[in-house]
């Protein structure tokens, strides 16, 4: 069992609190990534939990115990941090059972759990390397069953794969989503990648400046941001965002252009930001005038940037247009794809 519970904690160094509260459940076997831009308290939250920073106020409880108080090696967690902390003179086995043979594990049984661990991680071959003999992914596996052979309660990730190139981290997702499902167990993930967030987690929390701005599942988050915030986050490339008035049941852009219906009941006049996705937009020469400004295929879709009711928006679609910088081109949104938030508080406006 793994579960976690985050109550009302509080992070503060001297009078700057960097930590506002925050209340997390996290279910026992779940997937929990903790995302945002950098300064946003996600790793202070992690670090919190493992015991290597004393919270303000608050309570964590791990299974339903209070660990407070509790030293980082009695919380039954296990971390798996950004640099791998190798040591380099000591091979693959070495390293992976090294926690195992300070706490005075026989070694027959340390020997079991690494075997267990490299079958698992696909490092049989390597248990008797030096990291200097290993690549970067193959390190991070290696730091990676340095934590399952403690057999934790909590597996906890900080921006593990941060040193790694983007081919290697595509790799590295999958297998630890693998591990994942495959051990069943807790696992709390820190990034600031939202692509990690979206392929990896059961849920994303999604943090700003020591705040949690929204807890979902990542298609939720995706197709229903709470906020301009989330919404502008979640997603790559990013929503666009327009300012837009109701008029009639349409909404109407800075110039006068209708773009279509209201994604939900605003009063009339009424002043908002639009939200759409580049991928929502449909292209149709009869639909609302647009001028190419920018165009970059990229293999699978092409985007291009284009000036509509006179903002500038990203568009992305599958079709291979011919359209080049400064042609006219009709843009359209697909049926229920419009998303409308309050102009000053940023927050989603519901129907």
């Amino acid at each position: 069992m793994g579960s976690v519970s985050l109550s009302n904690i509080r992070k503060s160094y001297g009078a700057v609190e960097v930590l506002h509260g925050i209340n997390l459940d996290v279910a026992d076997g779940e997937f929990t990534v903790l995302v945002g831009p950098s300064g946003c308290g996600k790793s202070t939250l992690l670090r919190s939990l493992a015991g290597l920073e004393t919270i303000s106020s608050g309570e964590i409880t791990i299974d339903g115990k209070v660990v407070n108080k509790l030293h980082p090696k009695h919380r039954d967690i296990a971390m798996v941090f950004q640099n791998y902390a190798l040591y380099p003179h000591m091979n693959v086995a070495e390293n992976m059972g090294f926690s195992l043979k300070l706490a005075k594990v026989p070694r027959a049984e340390i020997e079991a759990k690494v075997r267990k661990a490299a079958e698992i991680l696909d490092l049989t071959e390597m248990l008797g390397r030096k990291p200097a003999q290993l690549s970067g992914g193959q390190r991070q596996r290696v730091a990676m069953g340095r934590a399952i052979v403690r057999n934790p309660a909590v597996f906890l990730f900080d921006e593990p794969l941060s040193n790694l190139d983007a081919k290697l981290r595509v790799q590295m997702r999958s297998e630890i989503k693998e591990l994942h499902q495959r051990l069943g167990t807790t696992i709390v993930y820190v990034t600031h990648d939202q692509i990690e967030a979206m392929t990896m987690a059961d849920r994303i929390v999604v943090m700003k400046a020591g705040h949690v701005e929204q807890i979902g599942a990542p298609l939720e988050l995706y197709d229903n941001p709470a906020n301009v915030f989330v919404a502008g986050f979640i997603g790559s490339p990013a929503m666009n965002f327009l300012h837009a008035t109701a008029k009639g049941g349409q909404c109407v852009l800075a110039d006068g252009t209708a773009l279509g219906p209201l994604p939900v009941p605003v009063a009339e006049g009424r002043s908002f930001t639009l939200g759409i996705r580049p991928e929502h937009f449909i292209i149709d020469q009869a639909a609302a005038p647009a001028l190419v400004s920018l165009v970059e295929p990229t293999g699978a879709e092409i985007q291009f940037t284009a000036h509509l009711g006179g903002a500038s928006v990203l568009v992305t679609t599958r079709d291979r247009i011919t359209a080049r910088v400064g042609d006219p081109i009709g843009l359209r949104v697909e049926p229920g794809r419009m998303h409308a938030f309050d102009a000053k508080t940023g927050q989603r406006i519901e129907g």
